[in-house]
């Protein structure tokens, strides 16, 4: 589909692996928001270009033209967060210093050979493994973070070949969190347009907007409410020292070789993220990655999602209510774009790109109404939420993207949402995949007339305690 020249261009890395010895743990899909955009459509690991076009679905019996996209996009893989890379110091210099990988780690590793497995991947980590993030490095975007973003930039292109032309370029919105990793994301993401357009000279051009990407900082209701409150995230403190991450504890310090009390719920995550930073970085699978199996990924990336379920998600309205600005932008530009035109007025605007964080997505995601399962996670309810639609790692990996599509319709605008690339229904509107637009401002016609973030960010209430239950 694609010649090789923009494949190379797009810097498409294959996967390597240590510790060849050993078995891979299948742990890959159970980092949380730390997770590659890959595990959630695994066939870009074959082919980084691959566009499938039926995921576009308006209804098969009008004649549909896409004539708008808003995409509001996660920035791209990043270096650990400088609170993060403290911690893999501490766990390097334990390691390092006191681990003796003792037979008492046999349990484990995937079942990778027993005492000799753990004597083995001891002295990979302590001979080979270098501590090599240093706190310079502080959240900000990797190459495989720019190829993320160059390649969804490619991807869409593919998909929306009306929409990002270069016939459209001074015509499509770019916005930006101030974040470096996000700015270096929005750059990427032109690179990616314009090596599509076989562009020779990358020119970069996108406005820096904390408010619609950062609302969440700026809303004083959710800061002191739950950002800044330490009781709002109680079932994650509860379940950080309940019995399954106890056990998980238990397993890698024996693993290692190491005194229980020696290593702390902080230190074992802080192994398991390494797997996931090295993963996403390095596309390695590194010596870390075999501290753990399936069932402990399970634990850990649950301890993960219940931090973003109750900071960012349905655990509070004023969560989702925070995102009020971002919302109403989103439908005002789609209002724009779907508005009946005289042949005189000039074009809507072909498509608006947004790129913050995951904090910016899971609200979002929240006040639409998504992945909201009938009981909320918490503490104790771990081993009843196998099922659960809300895996963090499936829906704000880096570089996840929430797609509007509007399409001009012979009965009217419909509107497509997608998830990652792949279809998602309205809630309340499950019987279409891309239902009439004014439908859809029905069912949003509460958040469209109300959602003040003046009142819900300055006022005395922050929401009860409990699963948001507005949508």
């Amino acid at each position: 589909m694609f010649s090789g020249w923009l494949v190379a261009a797009l810097g498409l890395t294959m996967t390597r692996r240590s510790c060849s010895s050993l078995s891979v743990p299948d742990i890959a899909a159970y980092f949380g928001t730390k997770t590659r955009y890959e595990e959630v459509n695994p066939h870009l690991l074959r082919d980084v270009l691959t566009v499938n076009a039926s995921v576009l679905r308006p209804p098969a019996t009008e004649r549909c033209v896409p004539v708008h996209l808003t995409a509001v996009i996660r920035h791209g893989s990043r270096y650990p967060t400088v609170k993060n890379i403290r911690r893999i110091q501490r766990l390097s210099e334990l390691v390092r210093r006191e681990a003796s990988g003792s037979p008492g780690g046999s349990g484990g590793s995937g079942g990778s050979g027993g005492a000799a497995g753990a004597a083995d991947w001891l002295q990979d980590v302590q001979s080979r493994w270098e501590m090599w993030y240093t706190e310079d490095m502080d959240g900000q975007l990797v190459l495989k973070g720019r190829e993320d973003l160059r390649q969804l930039a490619a991807r869409l292109s593919l998909l929306f070949p009306s929409l990002l032309t270069e016939e459209n370029e001074m015509s499509i919105s770019l916005r930006s969190s101030s974040k470096h990793r996000c700015v270096s994301s929005a750059e990427a993401f032109q690179e990616g347009l314009q090596l599509h357009w076989r562009h020779s000279d990358v020119q970069y051009r996108h406005l820096v907007d904390d408010k619609l990407m950062r609302f969440f900082e700026r809303c004083r209701g959710y800061v002191e409410g739950v950002e800044k409150n330490r009781t709002a995230l109680l079932e994650v403190h509860k379940f950080k020292h309940g019995p399954e991450m106890e056990r998980v504890k238990r397993k890698v310090a024996g693993r290692l070789g190491l005194h229980q009390h020696h290593l702390t719920a902080d230190l074992v995550e802080a192994a398991f993220f390494l797997c996931s930073y090295e993963l996403s970085i390095k596309s390695l699978h590194s010596s870390w990655c075999f501290l753990f199996d399936e069932d402990d990924a399970k634990v850990l990336e649950y301890k993960s999602d219940l931090k973003q379920y109750w900071k960012r998600f349905h655990g509070y309205m004023i969560s989702s209510m925070s995102s009020c600005p971002l919302f109403h932008h989103i439908f005002r530009t789609l209002d724009k774009a779907g508005r009946p035109r005289r042949s005189t007025d000039a074009p809507p605007e072909p498509a608006s790109i947004l790129i913050g964080h995951a904090e910016t997505l899971l609200p979002l995601l929240s006040l639409l109404g998504l992945y909201k399962d009938q009981t909320p996670p918490t503490a104790d309810n771990y081993h009843t939420q196998h099922g659960r639609s809300f895996r963090s790692g499936l829906i704000v990996p880096y570089a996840a993207n929430l797609l509007f599509v509007l399409y001009d319709c012979q009965r009217g605008p419909r509107l497509q949402l997608l998830v990652n690339e792949s279809p998602v229904r309205f809630p309340g509107l499950e019987t279409e995949d891309a239902p009439l637009y004014r439908d859809v401002r029905a069912a949003y016609r509460h958040l469209l007339d109300g959602c003040d973030f003046q009142r819900e960010c300055e006022g005395t209430s922050v929401g009860g305690r409990g699963p948001n239950i507005e949508l």
